[in-house]
């Protein structure tokens, strides 16, 4: 039978005492010369009817033990400066969302060639405020849903009418909602049917008239120029109805006459004018129709990004004012974007006419439009507007 195989593990790296005890025992049971440790590795030797394979040890000694834990904590602080460089460019590529409301109407004319321009990659406020900063536009058929959206903090900034600002800083006791600036005067108007021979608001007792949204400041001006005129208006009925109506189904419903008249802004106006013959009986070329409105949140947490908005909106409102023709080019592009209906250049130049682009805060305006609310039947009491208004 050939000797059994047997393996002595060994290391260079092995105490002396252990060496020296394995030599000893090495020579006192056999009669060949202890291998040298640098030589013999993995060769085959005789002690006495035995033989062994001298082969380096498959566990670590103390030393590795020591050398393999250092080098584990160096993989870990490796990868740990990783992570944290990932963190620090990750943190450094986050930008801050500012989130601002608009609707489809040529009297916000500021929120149209804004959106349009971010469209194109080309942002206004988006280069005056910062790389960090990234601008999100949303949409609004009128005032109450975008004060809504205020109240929900789905977004921080809006273009909006006065009656819906005013109506929301009464509603949260002037903690939510402030006007820092203006945006547009006029271009809202009272439109009749062609054949209608209305001439004042008791003309139209018994009659239909739309405006885009209850509580939107075209509704509150058509409530409160009606109840002017003697008649009772409430806001299910009363001697003549009004009916919130988008603004779409207003043009359709009166092409079909099934109202009488719409209270709108434009270029709804100029379009029931061109398209459905419509008379423009009603008209407020000085009312502010258009404001620029924060939450207070925003101001109070982001008050040097407000600042740099409402500079960039002035700046804006200007260049509107000095490029007339691209503007209007502009505006043309994004009513179309939104609403999908290709409006003529010459639509839009009629309607641009009732209107007045301004980024002045309109206080008298707006205090007009607390005695209208309270004519309306959405105020109770005039609310104290002392910080309704606010400069960032």
């Amino acid at each position: 039978m050939p000797s059994p195989l047997a393996i002595i593990w060994l290391e260079e790296r092995s105490s002396k005492a252990l060496l020296d005890h394995l030599k000893e025992t090495w020579l006192r049971t056999g009669n060949g010369i202890f291998p040298s440790m640098s030589k013999a590795r993995g060769e085959i030797v005789r002690c006495g009817s035995l033989l062994f394979r001298i082969q380096s040890s498959p566990y670590p000694s103390p030393a590795e033990k020591i050398a393999s834990s250092k080098n584990k904590l160096k993989t870990l602080f490796n990868l740990l400066a990783v992570l944290l460089m990932l963190v620090a460019v990750s943190l450094a590529g986050e930008k801050t969302v500012i989130r601002v409301g608009h609707f489809p109407n040529i009297t916000h004319v500021q929120g149209l060639v804004a959106h349009n321009l971010s469209r194109q990659g080309k942002g206004w406020f988006e280069t005056r405020l910062g790389p960090g900063v990234e601008i999100q536009w949303f949409i609004y058929n009128a005032g109450p849903s975008a004060m809504e959206a205020i109240f929900a903090k789905s977004i921080e900034l809006t273009y909006v009418g006065p009656g819906p600002a005013l109506n929301a800083y009464a509603k949260s006791q002037g903690e939510e909602i402030r006007i820092i600036a203006g945006a547009a005067n006029g271009g809202a108007a009272l439109v009749v049917q062609p054949d209608a021979n209305f001439k004042a608001p008791i003309d139209f007792k018994g009659r239909k008239i739309a405006t885009p949204q209850l509580g939107n400041t075209q509704d509150i001006s058509c409530r409160a120029w009606l109840a002017s005129g003697g008649l009772k208006i409430t806001q299910l009925g009363g001697d003549a109805q009004v009916l919130p109506t988008q603004n779409p189904d207003q043009l359709s419903l009166f092409q079909q006459k099934k109202i009488d008249a719409v209270w709108t802004v434009e270029p709804w106006v100029s379009r029931l004018e061109t398209e459905a013959g419509g008379k423009v009986l009603v008209e407020e070329p000085d009312t502010a129709t258009t404001v620029l409105v924060s939450s207070v949140k925003f101001l109070k947490e982001n008050r040097d990004l407000a600042r740099k908005f409402r500079q960039a909106h002035r700046e804006l409102t200007d260049w509107i004012l000095h490029n007339p023709a691209e503007a209007q080019r502009i505006v043309q592009a994004e009513l179309l974007a939104e609403t999908r209906t290709q409006m003529s250049s010459e639509l839009i130049a009629r309607a641009w006419k009732r209107i007045v682009f301004t980024s002045e805060i309109p206080r008298a305006s707006v205090q007009a439009f607390v005695a209208n609310s309270q004519k309306a039947g959405f105020m109770r009491t005039a609310p104290d507007l002392s910080r309704l208004f606010e400069t960032p």
